[in-house]
């Protein structure tokens, strides 16, 4: 039996923008099982951008409720939405978000701070980074070090207290070719062999090809998904 880990059901959300109703989600109902890896595609003002908070629990749905791993994260407050990201949530982003001082190991060992973990916390971060193949860079600062290595270590430090699900914003956006072919064949091994559920927001077509599923959405709803055993599914399916 397969294991949901996002459940989302007619998400909405509307920013208000002046007199002006802004609706980037549209009653948006989706479902991801557990290692999973789901790319969302859509042009710019799709709702991806939106999507990726609420999914991160870094914002809330205006309608519509958000279950991660059984969680109700949509009617969370401040303090709580804050903890689950701590404990389920690993972030990948387009521009690395390392800190520019501290090695490889510091910037690994962050979110095992931010979760009050003392005990056994460098060895965690090295584990990290020697599974990211990462091992001889430890000690490294990020411009000691090439785009491809810094997306690896921000792939450590994200998976590094274990996530349920790791979000990735264009994770290869600012790689070479090279590189980017490195790092999502990183993400896929991931999920493969620790049943990590990923959810990437991409414009390329590269990296949608190692996902399982294909999210497209269009005007805050989606238009359509495509599954590797599937093909395209017409929106109207999309919440089967």
């Amino acid at each position: 039996m397969s294991e949901l880990v996002i459940t989302a059901e007619n998400l909405t959300k509307v920013y208000q923008m002046g007199d002006v109703e802004v609706h980037a989600l549209r009653g948006l109902t989706m479902s991801v099982e557990r290692g999973e890896v789901v790319s969302i595609m859509g042009p710019s003002g799709s709702g991806k951008s939106t999507l990726m908070n609420i999914i991160g629990a870094l914002d809330r749905p205006t309608a519509g409720d958000y279950f991660l791993d059984g969680e109700r994260v949509s009617e969370m407050d401040d303090n709580q939405l804050a903890e689950v990201r701590n404990r389920k949530i690993g972030f990948v982003f387009q521009s690395f978000n390392l800190l520019p001082r501290a090695t490889a190991l510091s910037n690994v060992e962050l979110p095992l701070r931010y979760a009050g973990v003392t005990r056994g916390r460098r060895d965690q971060a090295r584990k990290s980074l020697v599974s990211v193949g990462l091992a001889d860079r430890v000690t490294h600062r990020p411009t000691e070090l090439s785009g491809g290595q810094q997306q690896r270590v921000a792939i450590a430090r994200a998976l590094v207290h274990s996530p349920r699900l790791l979000l990735a914003d264009e994770p290869i956006g600012n790689l070479d070719s090279t590189s980017a072919e490195v790092v999502m064949e990183l993400l896929r091994r991931t999920a493969d062999e620790f049943s990590t559920t990923i959810l990437m927001a991409t414009h390329s077509m590269e990296a949608a090809a190692i996902t399982d599923t294909v999210v497209r959405l269009r005007d805050g709803h989606i238009e359509g998904i495509e599954r590797r055993s599937e093909g395209f599914r017409d929106r109207s399916l999309a919440g089967d």
